[in-house]
């Protein structure tokens, strides 16, 4: 579903934690690229992959061990990453994490 609404959101209360999942809900989705927010359960990972856009990584809540070449990061909760287009890079959750994530198609 695509938010269209044009009041406030509480980015870390519009999307909930579930046990043994990775929770995604997409606010905004269109030929410029997409805004997606995600909630991972401990232990919880996206594989290495690329992606053909640069995405912008912001954590909302706990942390998340993200890898983007051969570099790992711990991103915090209020911290970005930017993660280039076509670069390889995976995430983890060492702990429950919120993020959303801005894809640029540009």
């Amino acid at each position: 579903m695509t938010q269209h609404k044009t009041e406030p959101m509480n980015l870390v209360e519009a999307i909930q934690y579930q046990d043994d999942a990775i929770v995604s809900r997409t606010l905004i989705k269109s030929d410029a690229g997409n805004v997606s927010l995600f909630a991972f359960a401990k232990g919880q990972e996206l594989s290495e992959h690329t992606a053909p856009f640069d995405a912008l990584v912001h954590i909302l809540d706990g942390n998340a061990e993200i890898r983007v070449n051969q570099d790992t990061h711990v991103v915090k909760a209020g911290e970005l990453l930017n993660m280039p287009a076509n670069e390889p890079h995976a995430l983890k959750a060492v702990q429950p994490f919120k993020m959303l994530l801005t894809m640029m198609k540009t």
